[in-house]
């Protein structure tokens, strides 16, 4: 007798399970994390992805159970800014990163940037570290991905460094896509303190005025910082990835 409510009781579960999930906006949500392929200069000087702003990003993004693709211009291993696995910069989820297998292997093995499609995905995040600098705002697959997006109305967002990709990101009238926008990034004064303006192929702050962007940022240095402008949103520093990913969550939720 007991066995002809299991099927009443297992499809009440899978209606509190649907409205679970429908509660929080997250159902079947997918989103791309675009991390760069550049792992040194010419000089030798190592870069790549900060990694904060990819385990941040990534664990929050799961815990709320979606469906995560990394990319990357090359495929493969994703190069690590080795910097930001010392003592002084290793966050918690930095920390947690570094003794999960599954997250390393998946930053091993990323898909080709040219094998993804914008349609195929609900948004799309940008992790920083200096690397992104130099491969991927020129890189045509990463411009006509991020313009797609746009053109879909889903939300993208960058984080530190990241914004350099916008360099040449321009909308349907031809305009950059950050003209008359309010954004943020990594500030000059952030790169001068840290002694890094020599491994950067322009300054980020002056490359988003340049291009017509409302470039603004937090009082407190290094303070975490994150802005919204419709869909685009950005973070300004390492300590930014946190509350750029909720903004992203909270834009999917509104979808």
């Amino acid at each position: 007798m007991k066995s002809r409510y299991v099927p009443i009781l297992l499809a009440l579960i899978s209606v509190l399970v649907l409205q679970t999930a429908t509660a929080f906006g997250q159902k079947n949500k997918k989103v791309l994390i675009v991390v760069t392929s550049f792992s040194a200069m010419k000089d030798g000087t190592p870069m790549g992805l900060w990694l904060e702003e990819f385990a941040t990003p990534y664990y929050e993004l799961k815990e709320k159970g979606i469906e995560l693709v990394i990319a990357s211009p090359a495929g493969g291993k994703a190069p690590i800014d080795p910097k930001s696995t010392t003592p002084d910069y290793l966050t918690a989820s930095a920390r947690k990163f570094l003794g999960d297998a599954a997250a390393q292997s998946v930053l091993n093995n990323t898909v080709k940037l040219s094998a993804v499609n914008a349609k195929d995905f609900d948004a799309v995040f940008y992790p920083g570290g200096h690397g992104p600098m130099w491969d991927l705002p020129d890189n045509a697959k990463s411009i006509t991905l991020i313009e797609a997006f746009v053109e879909q109305q889903k939300p993208v967002a960058f984080v530190c460094h990241a914004p350099a990709v916008l360099k040449n990101v321009k909308t349907k009238s031809g305009a950059y896509l950050v003209n008359g926008k309010t954004v943020t990034g990594y500030s000059n004064k952030e790169e001068q303190d840290g002694q890094t303006v020599n491994v950067t192929p322009f300054l980020l702050e002056d490359m988003l005025k340049e291009r017509g962007g409302k470039f603004v940022k937090s009082e407190t240095p290094w303070g975490p910082f994150a802005v919204q402008d419709g869909l685009l949103i950005t973070g300004q520093n390492p300590a930014s990835a946190a509350p750029t990913v909720q903004k992203l969550l909270t834009a999917l939720s509104a979808k």
